[in-house]
């Protein structure tokens, strides 16, 4: 789907990048491979007998109009090994962007998206994509942060993101409870979106986001690098400034020379805590 940028503001024109749909990968990390898929033969309805479902604790994660309805750390869309047809309920983000969302430039944060449609709670809005880094690799490039989407490494990094799912996204969506994925500490990787992405890249952070951050897998079975999909937390009406949390931590940027970087939020949230950074 085209997407349109839009400045009536001043005669600045958007930084210059690559735009990617799909993640982009290089040859120094080694990809786990899909195992199988389900044996499906219509919609992913038996949550006993599908595959995907039972990865997903026992229940497709999406309901029929594509919404997700429950917030998980990790999510297993049906793949490209799985019987199912591509119209299955359980194969969602990976069938890309279906609102019509413009960049935009904000008064005071630079480049933002919104979306010229109503978007329901729940509704997949766009993948964050970008070059993979390591962990390593990404601390070399410091001049950027705000485009690195660090994926985590561990356990605790997870839960992390969980409990930013649980308290973010909308009561009807929420899910009982939030299990723990069985994440090994091993090398950690980081989304940059930096010189390639998609219109993820422009997405600001709010202290008080309409947008969540979900992992989903469906074409590899490496938990270190999952896809990031962005979904609403939240029904939100048309030319709405999207946003999600960034989940910065407080003193622990630093620059090329060490010291802590500082950086401002300007989100404008009731609940703004006045510094992203």
């Amino acid at each position: 789907m085209r997407i349109c940028a839009v400045n009536t503001l001043d005669s600045l024109k958007l930084p210059q990048f690559k735009y990617t749909a799909k993640m982009k990968y290089t040859s120094r990390h080694n990809v786990i491979p899909l195992k199988g898929g389900c044996e499906c033969k219509g919609m992913c309805s038996d949550s006993k007998k599908c595959l995907c479902a039972v990865k997903n604790g026992g229940e497709i994660p999406f309901n029929h109009s594509g919404a997700i309805v429950e917030a998980k750390l990790l999510v297993y869309e049906c793949g490209p090994l799985c019987k199912c047809p591509p119209s299955c309920y359980n194969r969602v983000s990976q069938h890309g962007i279906k609102f019509q969302l413009e960049i935009f430039k904000t008064t005071s944060r630079g480049w933002g998206v919104r979306s010229l449609n109503s978007i329901p709670s729940g509704s997949f809005i766009c993948q964050y994509t970008g070059e993979l880094l390591s962990e390593k690799e990404a601390d070399q490039r410091t001049g950027n942060d705000e485009y690195l989407f660090d994926l985590g490494r561990s356990k605790s990094s997870s839960q992390s993101m969980g409990a930013g799912l649980s308290s973010v996204i909308s009561p009807d969506l929420q899910s009982t409870s939030i299990s723990c994925e069985n994440v090994e500490d091993e090398e950690g990787f980081t989304i940059d979106a930096f010189k390639y992405g998609s219109v993820g890249r422009f997405i600001n952070h709010s202290c008080s986001p309409n947008l969540v951050a979900q992992r989903v897998l469906y074409d590899h079975d490496d938990v270190r690098m999952p896809h990031i999909m962005l979904f609403a937390a939240e029904n939100i009406p048309p030319l709405r400034e999207l946003t999600y949390d960034y989940n910065y931590v407080v003193d622990t940027v630093y620059d090329s020379a060490g010291n802590i970087k500082i950086k401002e939020c300007y989100c404008g949230s009731s609940e703004c805590t006045g510094r992203m950074y």
